[in-house]
């Protein structure tokens, strides 16, 4: 069914063109972008503007953007717009899922029963949240990342591609998961951790954290 609304996508980059289809599967017809650096169009739709525009705009708005910080900061700024929820049709998202505002559940990622996902999250192509996990605010699961049962991850974290995460490990916000990454225990200092098992490379710095 088509929705009437127009969508504006704040980012077009590749994700933005990701994005794109799946807000065309789910009935969005009149899309357009606004990017701060990019002019011309971006998935067969047109780059009207830059993200300063949006307050003069009408239409539903997502941030297609990766990066979890600018994400929060852009929906932040305007918390009276709707922000809908995207989910590609051939991904599995369990039956009562909350969903926060913003979200994207991508191509062949599944979601089971027992989770939350919090506003802004991505959960990337082929990513996995396994059952009773809590994914706050702002979380960027990236492609071909697992998530075993349990899990808790703070905001603003970012899970690398093809990272695993153990069962009942809580990860702190502000985190960056380097890809192929394992993680057994619970991550309570915000940083960059990399390797198998994880082991930190560089701690957060404090201006970079969620408030």
């Amino acid at each position: 069914m088509a929705n009437k609304a127009r969508l504006i996508l704040i980012g077009a980059s590749g994700h933005g063109r990701v994005t794109a289809d799946i807000a065309f599967l789910n009935g969005y017809e009149d899309i357009v972008f606004l990017d701060d650096s990019k002019t011309g169009e971006c998935a067969d739709s047109p780059i009207v503007g830059v993200s300063s525009d949006l307050a003069g705009m009408e239409g539903d708005v997502f941030v297609s953007i990766g990066s979890p910080g600018i994400r929060r900061r852009l929906m932040d700024m305007y918390p009276e717009r709707r922000f809908p929820v995207l989910l590609h049709p051939q991904s599995v998202v369990a039956k009562g899922v909350p969903i926060g505002e913003g979200s994207v559940v991508m191509a062949g990622a599944v979601v089971n029963p027992g989770s939350v996902l919090g506003r802004g999250v991505i959960v990337n192509t082929c990513a996995s949240i396994d059952h009773d996990c809590v994914i706050e605010d702002f979380v960027h699961v990236a492609v071909g990342a697992h998530l075993c049962g349990s899990i808790r991850v703070g905001r603003d974290t970012w899970i690398g591609a093809g990272a695993i995460v153990n069962n009942n490990v809580n990860i702190c916000s502000g985190c960056t998961i380097g890809a192929g990454a394992t993680v057994i225990r619970d991550i309570t200092v915000p940083g960059t951790y990399v390797g198998s098992p994880v082991r930190m490379i560089k701690k957060a710095k404090q201006q970079d954290l969620p408030e």
